[in-house]
């Protein structure tokens, strides 16, 4: 049996905050505004991961009402959740995502966010993929306002 998770977010981009992308600080002026450390990459990986199994979605297991997910860390987050799908019979097949980020450029990163992710999952790293995309100056995106994130991942189970 196979299943196919999609996750999504977007978080707004302000000073004051670090830029962490799959639980890689990367140095910019900016970064996600969120109560956790803002990971947009790791909640939409999170999402498409409970959502692959069915386990519910990322606010149902940390609600932001909570103050104890204020600051929390994503890559427990991810953990915690991980651990769920697994107890459910799952395993990860592969992972995909995209990242739409006007600035700074992504490619130098990549690599180690593919690192990191692969190590909270537990998996090699050619299971896990992320590109990224600017949002050619157009909207949120484009004007350097946001950051959003696709992921789709497959999941399998005997």
């Amino acid at each position: 049996m196979i299943h196919v998770g999609l996750g999504y977010d977007k978080h707004v981009l302000t000073e004051g905050r670090k830029l962490v992308l799959g639980g890689v600080h990367i140095p910019f002026e900016k970064g996600e505004a969120g109560h956790s450390d803002g990971d947009v990459l790791l909640h939409a990986i999170t999402d498409a991961l409970l959502g692959a199994a069915a386990l519910g979605d990322i606010g149902s297991y940390f609600p932001p009402s909570e103050e104890k997910w204020k600051d929390a860390d994503s890559k427990q987050l991810l953990l915690t959740c991980w651990n769920d799908v697994k107890k459910a019979g799952w395993s990860l097949c592969n992972l995909d995502c995209v990242i739409a980020l006007e600035k700074p450029k992504f490619i130098p990163h990549r690599e180690n966010v593919r690192k990191s992710i692969a190590q909270v999952l537990d998996c090699t790293i050619d299971q896990v993929f992320v590109k990224a995309k600017t949002g050619e100056k157009l909207g949120d995106v484009g004007e350097g306002r946001a950051v959003e994130v696709w992921a789709t991942c497959l999941l399998e189970r005997p």
